[in-house]
């Protein structure tokens, strides 16, 4: 097993996904698309074609232990699948038999370069985020100082006049919605991927808090509550309303607005972003059956 105590930049990503699909013939990998520097968005499948559930990471930069647990949950698996060994408390590989599981390990490959290596990972945007980081230096924006998780297009519009009465007016570090929902390359590609696809649910994983928030509008499924239900009863997080900054323009909000289908978002560890490495495997043991279940239930 590839051991992920390490930061998962570009580089460290690339060779823990190669290493994977070298070494597990039946991994599918794709790309959903390229970010506004260029960088890959990778896709990771096994499992089922059908019934598909889908975990996405790495939306916020500093959030990048996000970014290992989903890789990490992604080997486990594939590990089962060709073992029949166990994830947690559960032999996984009968379940893939049934469901699929896809993952996008980081949305924001970007952004996650910038919270780990600093501006010159922006590239020809360096100045900018230079500039946006003299009020915030924890960045979760892409390099172009937007929120990929205020960018969807869901009440995008009702967010855009908070972020204005909060004096958020300019690409920043962090709740910058940017001037249109989807303006981002990072949000349409997830965005196009999940129209391309029939997933059954998505998942979405960020940092930090141990909350669980299922809900968005009158159009949130029961399974949504139910599944929140599940995965906090086996993590022990809470499950929760997310304050009104970040309400709307988010993935889970746009996934449930759009298909009508069960989207959580999970915020993972406990204390400040970014989470110390230190952090990760006694947050993941924390979270390892949650993430079995969510593809289970």
């Amino acid at each position: 097993m590839t051991d992920y105590n390490v930061m998962p930049d570009y580089q460290t990503r690339r060779k823990i996904i190669n290493d994977i699909c070298e070494k597990y013939s039946f991994v599918h990998h794709s790309f959903a698309g390229k970010s506004v520097c260029g960088r890959c968005i990778d896709v990771l499948h096994i499992g089922n074609t059908k019934n598909c559930v889908l975990y996405c990471a790495g939306f916020h930069g500093s959030e990048y232990l996000t970014v290992t647990a989903v890789l990490k949950f992604f080997e486990q698996c594939a590990d089962a699948m060709e073992n029949d060994s166990v994830v947690g408390r559960y032999k996984i590989r009968d379940f893939l038999r049934e469901k699929g599981l896809t993952i996008v390990p980081c949305v924001n490959p970007d952004g996650v370069e910038i919270a780990i290596h600093g501006s010159d990972a922006a590239l020809k945007y360096k100045a900018l985020v230079e500039k946006a980081s003299k009020e915030n230096k924890v960045w979760q924006a892409n390099a172009r100082g937007v929120d990929i998780n205020h960018n969807f297009n869901a009440g995008w519009n009702e967010l855009k006049s908070r972020e204005l009465s909060m004096n958020i007016k300019a690409p920043s570090a962090t709740r910058f919605g940017g001037n249109a929902p989807e303006s981002e390359p990072e949000t349409k590609a997830l965005t196009n991927l999940c129209k391309r696809n029939n997933f059954d649910r998505a998942i979405a994983f960020h940092s930090q808090g141990r909350e669980i928030y299922c809900s968005f509008g009158k159009h949130t499924p029961v399974m949504s509550f139910r599944l929140a239900s599940v995965l906090s009863q086996a993590s022990g997080y809470n499950i929760s309303v997310p304050e009104d900054i970040a309400t709307g323009g988010g993935f889970k909000d746009w996934f449930i607005e759009k298909f009508r289908r069960p989207a959580l978002t999970i915020e993972m560890g406990k204390g400040k972003n970014p989470l110390p490495l230190s952090d990760f495997e006694p947050e993941y043991k924390i979270m390892l059956n949650m993430l079995c279940l969510g593809v289970i239930v």
